[in-house]
């Protein structure tokens, strides 16, 4: 039943009545009464009696006949409730769209499906890899290889997803197919769509709309085609037969999803593949820890280029903090444009070739201080950090939206203000007057270029939203590292690393392409990004993890609410022997955060204690609500 309460996380026995018997079927949606109301439910099986002694309600209603609770979906979101200590409905919720009833009254296509490619793919996309090949044949095989893929810069990483997706359904099998977001998912419909052919896949987001979505989804659930792509949304679609399971950059935050249980999307594919006995193809130009993990623990085998290939294909990579540069350039350890970076740019405008400067923050100035004694200037109302949209705009409130015209500074009453933090719109306005005659476009929150043409062009993106480059791009500048190193999170590393790759990747082979990261040289993500090799940096993180005991090498649960909520939960939950219980930490909005963290073999039995104390509390209807995650994104 669609009831949000922990302690009805469980089936309920109706009585099915004569009237409704042909269209009963499990995997529809129904209609019961419970406690006096009428609620929603699903239909998860038929039987011929009951266990329950006492007497039984009928079903009110079947709301529609079309089963679109798939019995391998409905396996799967229980096992990803237990995983994640929530219960089945706000699972189900996550892996069936609302309902669309016009669309599910929409005539079926009669035509017949076009057939699936026969034979063995092409390998040759997959050459750069000595593994590659192998895993397409085990593919077409109808075997269920596991492979962690470090792509090579400039990889046209959708070709090869469809290479290994056309080698599933060449094997009589279907795929599901998850990228972080919509570019991505089109670079990758367009890919399919080239080999497999049209109307060989449906691609599911949330931004499609209520009919669209319905309606792909409804083609993936009756079997009119083996393959479904598509943003987080589309890590519950039923396919039929699956034989490979994959995700592209998996360390991207658009995978986590943002409402309760919280799942991610690589561990219910991975589930997927558990349950399903699939295949599994996680890849990206970086590797996570959790990544990692699969290789070291052997469940994965990875799939990577030699070094020959790699020095190959990778641009000239230089940083601006080491010691021959700081010789050559003393201001580069604290100019934001030192001259190594600059002398880049320059020589690939003068080649006429694009350059994609990459700011980790978007705006003009996202945070300001006082020019006379470098304070923080903050909101008088709220305390937020103040920022300023525009070279001739007015300060105004991040958090409140509050305008500070008349700002004098607590501490020394100064009214002037400088730059603390430089986003994408004032670096584009730097960057054109220092090379003024050349075009500058930008790349972020407010628009989102997919492409730019060849030809010299400045291109100010933030990370993620940096558009691919008609024959790569002559320099890639790496700008502001210390605001993404310096983030108070156990990913920060990681994270820097990953979005400094996905930059990097776009640029052209050296010696044309040149990636200048402005950062000390000895950082180990700085040394990771110069070798090209993600797999040693996700090797050290893991390791680190291990030693310090943090996710992934451990299983962690955040508990957070108000203070009295947090200590009750705990205080009912009957944890593992060997569990610690580690806080509390201030949390947003007043309320407090406890983690608790076992070995990863005590995982289930951590999620379960939760979960029974959660449905403790909803039983006994307790006033304060409090947030379960486990294996939570960030831990601070």
């Amino acid at each position: 039943m669609d009831v949000g309460l922990a302690h009805l996380d469980r089936p309920f026995d109706y009585l099915v009545p004569a009237e409704l018997d042909e269209v009963a079927v499990p995997g529809t949606r129904v209609k019961v009464r419970f406690a006096g109301q009428l609620v929603d439910g699903w239909l998860l099986s038929r039987a011929d009696d009951s266990g329950h002694t006492g007497r039984l309600a009928y079903l009110e209603k079947v709301v529609s006949p079309e089963p679109v609770l798939a019995p391998e979906i409905a396996r799967l979101a229980r096992a990803v409730a237990d995983r994640y200590a929530g219960s089945l409905a706000d699972v189900l919720r996550l892996a069936v769209p609302p309902r669309h009833a016009r669309v599910e009254k929409e005539p079926r296509d009669e035509q017949p499906t076009p057939a699936a490619p026969t034979g063995a793919v092409d390998p040759r996309g997959w050459r750069d890899y000595p593994t590659g090949p192998a895993m397409l044949r085990a593919l077409t095989d109808g075997r269920a290889p596991r492979a962690v893929w470090s792509a090579l810069p400039g990889e046209d990483w959708a070709a090869r997803y469809a290479d290994a997706v056309a080698a599933t359904v060449a094997g009589g099998r279907g795929a599901v197919v998850v990228v972080p977001d919509a570019r991505d998912l089109d670079r990758l419909d367009a890919a399919l769509t080239t080999v497999l052919g049209p109307g060989r896949h449906v691609s599911l987001s949330a931004a499609l709309g209520p009919a669209r979505r319905y309606r792909a989804f409804l083609a993936a659930r009756r079997g009119q085609v083996p393959v479904v792509i598509g943003t987080r949304a589309a890590m519950f679609a039923p396919v039929a037969r699956l034989g490979l399971v994959a995700i592209w950059d998996d360390g991207d935050d658009l995978h986590s999803e943002p409402r309760a249980p919280y799942p991610h999307a690589r561990d219910v594919l991975l589930t997927r593949v558990h349950l399903a006995e699939a295949g599994a193809l996680v890849g990206g130009y970086a590797r996570t820890a959790e990544g990692q993990l699969l290789v070291e623990t052997g469940w994965a085998r990875e799939v990577v280029a030699d070094r020959s290939t790699v020095r190959a294909r990778v641009p000239a990579i230089a940083p601006t903090g080491d010691d021959p540069q700081l010789a050559r350039d003393p201001g580069a350890a604290t100019a934001r444009l030192p001259s190594l970076a600059w002398t880049a740019a320059r020589d690939a405008l003068r080649q006429d070739l694009p350059v994609l400067v990459q700011v980790p923050r978007r705006g003009y100035l996202p945070s300001i201080s006082c020019a006379e004694c470098r304070t923080p200037a903050r909101c008088v109302h709220c305390s937020g950090p103040l920022a300023l949209p525009s070279a001739g705009g007015t300060p105004a409130c991040r958090w409140c939206a509050r305008v500070a015209a008349a700002y004098a500074c607590p501490q020394c009453g100064g009214r002037r203000l400088r730059a603390a933090v430089t986003g994408a719109r004032r670096t584009a306005e730097e960057l054109g007057r220092a090379f003024p005659g050349v075009p500058v476009r930008t790349s972020g929150r407010e628009e989102v270029l997919t492409d730019v043409p060849g030809g010299a062009a400045l291109v100010v993106a933030t990370p993620g939203a940096e558009p691919v480059a008609e024959g790569g791009y002559g320099a890639v500048l790496l700008l502001d590292s210390w605001a993404l190193l310096t983030r108070a999170d156990l990913r920060a590393g990681e994270e820097a690393l990953r979005r400094w790759l996905a930059a990097a990747a776009l640029a052209r082979p050296a010696p044309a392409g040149r990636v200048v990261v402005v950062a000390d040289g000895a950082l180990a993500p700085v040394q990771a990004l110069l070798r090209w090799d993600a797999g040693w940096f996700a090797g050290r993180e893991l390791a680190e993890r291990r030693e310090l005991g943090f996710p992934p090498a451990v299983r962690m649960a955040s508990v957070t609410g108000p203070a009295e909520a947090v200590a009750d939960l705990l205080a009912a939950a009957r944890l593992p022997d060997d569990a610690e219980v580690l806080g509390p930490v201030p949390a947003e909005e007043g309320r407090e955060r406890m983690l608790v963290r076992v070995p990863r073999a005590r995982a289930g039995a951590l999620a379960e204690a939760l979960h029974s104390a959660a449905g403790a509390r909803a039983a006994r209807k307790a006033a304060d609500p409090v947030r379960l995650q486990v294996d939570p994104l960030s831990l601070f």
